[in-house]
């Protein structure tokens, strides 16, 4: 099995898309993770710099914002349809929102999965705060209800969300598991999605807790045979960041934190 990790383009906003593909390419990513605008001239901008710099794609959908379900739903297979058009290896979404029913939340599910048939792209929907999959009981339902349903596993929101490390709630953890195909490698705490700096000592413990579960993925993805995992070391800048009150100076720097995440996980997983 082949694991490839990707850099979020998340935090590097003030850079042309082809020095941001230079920069990932000379830190040692196979790719970037980005959501996509409508327009056609960025899209070729992405598309070009992605090829100049022999990069692969994945998309990324966030934008759930629509309270009206029809119009929610409408948004989402626009968004989604658009990210397909570029041919990414996969779409990330956001899918949903924690306010939705379950049987709403569902119906998102089900336009996903025929947008993948029609299209061929796998959309790995993401465990994500305020979104369908915000904590780890309801995905559990969730994923049961759509078996044909795949996810990113970013574990960090609902070490938030349960105020835990989902001690008591390993048998959910273990169908999400399963059912996980990409990473957003970002460890989260009881209190925050995002610890200060995972260099840290204080968090030893919340480091070895994701370690262990991006374990039991890879585990899970070599046992039944799949021939790819992909990884986006995923921490954020301000306010995902901690940042220093009145200067608003953050206190680590993003991009070297997630340069380190990757290398940590290369070497890890060195003997796949």
């Amino acid at each position: 099995m082949q694991i490839k990790f990707f850099c979020p383009k998340w935090g590097s906003d003030n850079i042309t898309w082809d020095n941001f593909c230079a920069k990932v390419k000379e830190a040692g990513y196979d790719g970037i993770e980005t959501p996509v605008s409508f327009d056609e001239g960025e899209k070729k901008e992405i598309t070009a710099a992605l090829k100049k710099h022999d990069l692969l794609l994945i998309g990324q959908y966030y934008q759930s914002f629509e309270k009206d379900l029809e119009l929610h739903k409408e948004s989402f297979k626009k968004h989604l349809e658009s990210l397909a058009g570029l041919q990414p290896l996969l779409i990330d979404s956001q899918t949903g929102k924690d306010y939705f029913t379950h049987a709403q939340n569902r119906e998102l599910f089900q336009l996903a999965k025929k947008i993948t048939d029609d299209t061929g792209i796998v959309i790995a929907h993401e465990t994500h705060r305020n979104k369908a999959l915000f904590a780890v009981h309801v995905t559990k339902e969730l994923l049961t209800d759509n078996p044909d349903a795949v996810i990113t596993a970013d574990f960090s929101h609902w070490c938030n969300v349960s105020e835990s490390l989902l001690e008591q709630q390993q048998d959910a953890v273990d169908i999400a598991v399963s059912k996980t195909v990409h990473i957003h490698a970002r460890v989260g705490h009881a209190e925050s999605a995002q610890v200060s700096d995972p260099r840290a000592e204080e968090w030893k413990a919340e480091v070895e807790a994701h370690l262990n579960w991006w374990d039991a993925i890879v585990q899970c993805r070599l046992k039944h045979g799949a021939q790819l995992l992909t990884i986006t070391p995923e921490f954020g800048p301000a306010p995902y960041m901690p940042a220093l009150p009145y200067t608003k100076m953050p206190v680590a720097n993003q991009w070297d934190i997630n340069v380190y995440m990757m290398g940590l996980l290369k070497e890890r997983y060195e003997y796949i």
